[in-house]
């Protein structure tokens, strides 16, 4: 029964992953679940995507009959067909969830959770309009992304990508003294642009590199335990382009957040800045940062995020040697998306039966 996985998820969550959930808040559902579903499979839910974690797969299956999408990539057309008439929805890629989804699902539909933390893709507005529950899964995945945005500082700051190019085209120079230098970590300034659970993830890894000062800028103060914490400093914007040395984006996109990174924003950082956007593409102009890189208006950046995505492999971007592109891989670890995965399920369980989700997105 569903009250056996709640008992096993609270165990990981509490004890892996920082008390993401804690022990009373899944117990607090088992009875409720049991009572509804133990009769027989009541509920009817779409998986989004064939390569969905098995974990989040296992819970909806104890009680809930199953309908999987195989296309892949995923065919808009066999969604739209699949989704019809069921009660809950489990999105497991970033195919548009809109007014289109919504009316082909039915008026019946119950619950929706993204195996994301990012919804972007999702039409909020709508999904809200309908009274239908909405659920996500951040801070899961804060620790995988926190761990490659310091490799990609690390990256970009000591130019690891132009080095293996050094490599490739037999251009060894290391009889120079002055050959490869790249931007130290220690004593220096690190700012970034939204300061929430990743960022917070990132600049406590940091911390062990002998950092100076973590500067931010956000709508609001963080706690003042987090800010001491962290030796943090809430500033505006042109302070933070202004002071830091590394400039990390931790922040969602959101109307007020799209290219706010730009010519203007470049020309106020340091040359020798370090950028790292593991927030999304589009809070980046990237034809005004392929200018900055090009000009050495700033030092490097390393991205995981990209727009579009994916990115062109005749991108322009990618002739440049001071630049780390990767394909947007910041939760890609198998721990993390089998954790992501058991949250979005245990989401859209909780919808269809009326209890507040564990993650809801609003």
């Amino acid at each position: 029964m569903l009250s056996r996985f709640i008992g096993v998820s609270a165990t990981i969550f509490s004890s892996r992953s920082g008390s993401i959930l804690s022990r009373s808040l899944y117990k607090s559902g088992g009875r409720n679940h049991t009572q509804t579903m133990s009769t027989g499979k009541a509920f009817k839910v779409l998986i989004t995507h064939p390569e969905v974690p098995q974990e989040g797969i296992d819970l909806l299956k104890e009680n809930c009959e199953i309908i999987q999408v195989q296309s892949l990539p995923v065919n808009r057309a066999e969604l739209l067909q699949k989704i019809r008439g069921v009660d809950g929805i489990f999105w497991g890629g970033h195919e548009a969830l809109n007014a289109e989804a919504l009316d082909a699902a039915g008026p019946q539909l119950k619950s929706i959770s993204t195996m994301s933390a990012g919804i972007d893709y999702v039409d909020v507005a709508e999904v809200k309009k309908r009274k239908i529950p909405l659920g996500h899964t951040p801070t899961v995945l804060n620790t995988a992304v926190a761990d490659l945005a310091v490799g990609l500082l690390i990256a970009a700051g000591r130019r690891f990508h132009e080095g293996r190019k050094k490599i490739e085209t037999n251009n060894w120079e290391n009889y120079h003294l002055n050959w490869m230098l790249g931007q130290d970590i220690r004593d220096s300034t690190v700012g970034f642009y939204g300061f929430g659970g990743i960022g917070q993830a990132i600049a406590k890894r940091l911390s062990g590199f002998d950092i100076d000062q973590v500067l931010y800028t956000t709508r609001r103060r963080v706690d003042k335990e987090i800010e001491k914490e962290l030796n943090a400093k809430k500033v505006d914007f042109d302070t933070l382009l202004a002071q830091s040395d590394f400039v990390v984006i931790a922040s969602p996109l959101t109307a007020a957040t799209q290219g706010v990174f730009n010519a203007t924003a470049f020309n106020k950082m340091k040359e020798t800045a370090v950028l790292v956007n593991i927030g999304r593409g589009k809070i980046v102009n990237q034809d005004d940062l392929y200018e900055a890189l090009k000009s050495n208006k700033i030092f490097s950046a390393g991205l995981d995020v990209t727009d579009p995505e994916p990115l062109s492999a005749k991108d322009k971007l990618l002739s440049l040697d001071n630049v780390v592109v990767l394909p947007h891989i910041g939760s890609a670890t198998k721990r993390t998306r089998a954790e992501m995965a058991t949250i979005a399920a245990h989401n859209v369980l909780r919808g269809l039966v009326g209890e507040p989700m564990l993650s809801p997105a609003y």
